[in-house]
């Protein structure tokens, strides 16, 4: 359907004309015409605008930073969540992706830059997520509302999405309610194994369990290990362009090695505090024979490997001719802590010297791309050399990669990476607007990374790595974490840093907060210092002033 609506006008010289047009849908004719009759005041328009930019204002102005780096301050007072939000987690359309669909590990990751701002919505997407789990454990990859209809896949790391987002909204808002919700089961036929995915509406199944049993039934059913010790890839891991690496089921992920053993070491905690303490042991069991499986079969001598094809033949190794190093198996031996500790550090500078192109400011995904070798990976092979997966900057991975740095205490690094991958910088001239080509103020999912297109943007607006982005700024390098009632600061601070203010809203209560390098730790609250390392948060309504003094090792 289309319609078009076209209004002459004529203006004299600084003359100005307000024009409304009314255009909507409702559920039936009554509604549609109970539509037409509020909006048809001159005054309703300009309210209903006005209520949608107080919405906004309301989610986006909970966090305000004021730093000295302008370029950060833009992205995350409004941006970065307005893209999060507006597009990946309620429009689920762009120019680069009409679809619509929801995806089951897309959103789940979304919504954890939404802690700080909008937990409810978080509390919403995963027991929409959750309702979409089989009862043997796994998920939908994606599927279309209102009728769900979708695919199911062998891909291999989607279900642990679930535990790994519960353990976080749990952790930073203390709401373990939310485990004893009852979210129904899915039913439908088992896929194959011979199939790599199919399209189907599933039915919904008469079991259902809590909260709580969905996560643990998403561990269980990834573990499921090759003959390396490591998680089986599937079809695809958080790749899904390398869904040719275990197509006959015995290909392994050294990546989902480390995603797991994450997954597995922080819902342990989170099983003792249900008084679960045998599936507890079961996960800490499971992860530490893990991290061994990973340090014996997973490191290739300068940097971790990327996989093993299903003829054990390893992918991401500085033997193969294409992929010889891939940054996400470096960047989750950090963040993970699974990795060995002086490998980790091996494996980030093998980052920094093979993928971190610093002359066009941008970190490749893995080099060199696949193009003409036998390695046969999947249909990442189909993407032009250096565009997208096949080698060129995807930014999710990118944002991980800084993460990592700060994490490993390498602060330099971490910051030269976010000014890199910093889309704002690549339009700061007209010269480099000219080659990075779409917009500066949302995150671009790829920068392509071979000549003659190289700096160039794609994908933007859909994107994952606008919510990745936003923890990066405010939880890694700002170093901002809310546990429950309290948060605690622990910044990667710049060295050409003096200080950094925030603004945070605590449900109707703001709390001013001044972080400042000092020969002493400390902090403050209304100037009463704190005996623990904490900012206490109480919801009074009255505005409280706090003062953070780092020693130059960052510690508090």
């Amino acid at each position: 359907p289309c319609f078009a609506i076209h209004v002459n006008i004529d203006l004299e010289s600084g003359e100005e004309r307000e024009i409304i047009f009314r255009l909507g849908c409702g559920h039936d004719v009554d509604d549609a015409r109970s539509l037409v009759r509020c909006f048809r005041q001159p005054d309703a328009p300009r309210k209903a605008l006005e209520a949608v930019l107080a919405r906004w204002e309301d989610i986006l102005g909970k966090v305000k930073v004021e730093t000295p780096n302008t370029a950060l301050n833009l992205l995350a007072n409004g941006w970065l969540l307005y893209q999060t939000i507006g597009c990946r987690l309620w429009a689920r359309c762009a120019k680069y992706q009409s679809g619509g669909a929801f995806g089951f590990r897309d959103q789940l990751q979304d919504v954890l830059a939404l802690v700080h701002s909008a937990p409810e919505l978080i509390r919403e997407h995963l027991l929409v997520a959750a309702a979409h789990q089989f009862q043997e454990g796994d998920v939908m990859h994606w599927w279309h509302p209102p009728l769900d209809r979708g695919v199911r896949t062998h891909c291999s790391d989607d279900y642990l999405w679930l535990p790994f987002a519960v353990c976080r909204y749990v952790g930073a808002t203390g709401d373990t309610g939310i485990l004893d919700e009852n979210v129904p089961f899915l039913k439908g036929r088992p896929i194959k194994p011979e199939e790599d995915s199919y399209y189907d509406l599933p039915s919904r199944s008469e079991e259902s369990a809590a909260l709580y049993e969905h996560c643990v039934r998403s561990i269980r059913h990834g573990l499921k290990f090759g003959v390396h010790g490591l998680p089986l890839i599937g079809s695809g891991d958080w790749n899904d362009g390398m869904n040719l690496v275990g197509e006959h089921g015995k290909g392994e992920s050294v990546w989902l090695g480390f995603f797991l053993y994450d997954v597995l070491t922080t819902f342990a905690p989170l099983a003792d505090n249900c008084k679960v303490f045998s599936f507890a042991r079961h996960c800490r069991k499971e992860a530490e024979k893990l991290r061994r499986n990973i340090e014996f079969s997973g490191w290739d001598g300068e940097w971790y490997r990327r996989a093993y094809f299903d003829d054990g033949s390893p992918l991401g190794s500085s033997a193969n001719p294409e992929c010889k190093i891939d940054s996400i198996a470096q960047s989750w031996s950090v963040l993970s802590g699974g990795g060995n500790p002086e490998k980790s550090r091996m494996a980030m500078n093998a980052v920094w010297q093979s993928l971190a192109d610093r002359n066009h400011q941008l970190v490749r995904l893995l080099t060199p791309p696949f193009d003409k070798s036998a390695l046969e990976p999947g249909y990442i092979k189909g993407y032009v050399p250096g565009v997208r997966e096949n080698g060129g900057q995807y930014t999710h991975a990118a944002v991980w990669a800084a993460m990592a740095f700060a994490k490993a205490g390498d602060a330099a690094r971490a910051w030269e990476l976010f000014e890199m991958i910093n889309p704002i910088h690549h339009a700061s001239d007209s010269q480099k607007c000219s080659i990075y080509k779409v917009e500066p103020y949302v995150v671009a999912a790829d920068v392509y990374a071979v000549s003659p297109h190289t700096g160039r943007g794609g994908w933007t607006w859909y994107s994952g790595a606008a919510g990745w982005m936003y923890q990066l700024i405010l939880e890694t390098l700002l170093g901002v974490t809310l546990d429950v009632d309290k948060l605690r600061i622990s910044p990667c601070f710049p060295k050409e840093w003096n200080e950094f203010t925030f603004h945070y809203r605590y449900r109707k209560t703001w709390y001013h907060i001044h972080v400042h390098p000092s020969d002493i730790a400390f902090i403050t609250v209304d100037d009463i210092k704190q005996i623990l390392p904490i900012i206490p948060l109480v919801n009074n309504g009255k505005p409280h002033y706090a003062e953070v003094g780092l020693t130059p090792s960052g510690a508090i």
